[in-house]
């Protein structure tokens, strides 16, 4: 499982014109699923994310979470990042998890962030969706639950 992890002041996600998640302040993640993975990816993912240090303390250093700044996660799921480029122009999405399976871990992710005392705006899985944010930093990091 991949996350795209961006430090973010407001940001939204809209279908089809329509506001259906946003924050103030916090992560947009953006959460790619392969074949491979299983709730326990999902879980780590949940565990590790809310618990960075990539806010400013008083003294301007990454030393809170963002528990400690109690900022929210916009959490969309993305099937591209699992997109393999290497060969010729147009990418492969191969390796992304079939919707029944990426659904129900993206799911899983959003269940087990929540659980962490953090709350979880999302988008709409599998639709197209216009996501805005102020990246604030910038902080963007990427995660892999399988690089541990």
């Amino acid at each position: 499982m991949r996350a795209v992890v961006q430090r973010s002041g407001p940001a939204s996600v809209k279908v089809e014109g329509q506001s259906i998640g946003e924050i103030n302040e916090g992560l947009v993640v953006l959460l790619g699923v392969t074949h491979e993975d299983t709730e326990e990816d999902a879980r780590y993912l949940a565990k590790k994310i809310p618990h960075l240090r990539i806010f400013e303390d008083e003294q301007d250093k990454l030393n809170d979470s963002l528990l400690d700044v109690k900022g929210k996660i916009l959490s969309i799921s993305q099937f591209t990042l699992y997109g393999e480029t290497r060969k010729g122009r147009r990418p492969n999405f191969m390796k992304a998890a079939k919707p029944e399976l990426a659904n129900e871990l993206y799911e899983s992710f959003n269940q087990f962030v929540r659980n962490e005392g953090v709350e979880v705006e999302t988008g709409a899985f599998g639709e197209m969706m216009e996501v805005q944010l102020l990246n604030s930093g910038p902080v963007t990091l990427i995660l892999d639950s399988k690089d541990r």
